[in-house]
């Protein structure tokens, strides 16, 4: 699949962007959730300059990838962690249930 120009709107201005046309409703998407960033940081910064909003608006999104980065990582710790315990319980039943087989059953002597 080749890329398509795609235009979008943000903080008032026109880009036109390739983007392949599976994704273009993300990118849409994406467009208007930074847009509606940009505007809500405008407002509770008073900050005008637009290039320095957008570098904050940057720094703000690079944090809370970094933060479910970071979510990701321990939760994927925490699901191993408890796969390896069941892993080990069940481990440890299947033994005590071959002793207890062992013991129980029939003797032909």
């Amino acid at each position: 699949m080749s890329a398509q120009p795609v235009d979008i709107q943000i903080f008032g201005r026109s880009l036109r962007v390739n983007c392949p046309p599976e994704q273009q409703d993300a990118l849409k998407m994406a467009a208007e959730d930074l847009d509606q960033r940009l505007q809500d940081l405008k407002v509770r910064t008073r900050v005008t300059n637009t290039e320095q909003l957008v570098f904050i608006a940057a720094l703000n999104i690079c944090h809370e990838l970094a933060q479910e980065k970071t979510k990701t990582r321990d939760y994927a710790s925490n699901m191993e962690q408890r796969i390896r315990m069941l892993q080990q319980t069940i481990e440890q039943a299947l033994l005590e249930q071959g002793r207890i087989t062992e013991r129980s059953g029939p003797k032909f002597e």
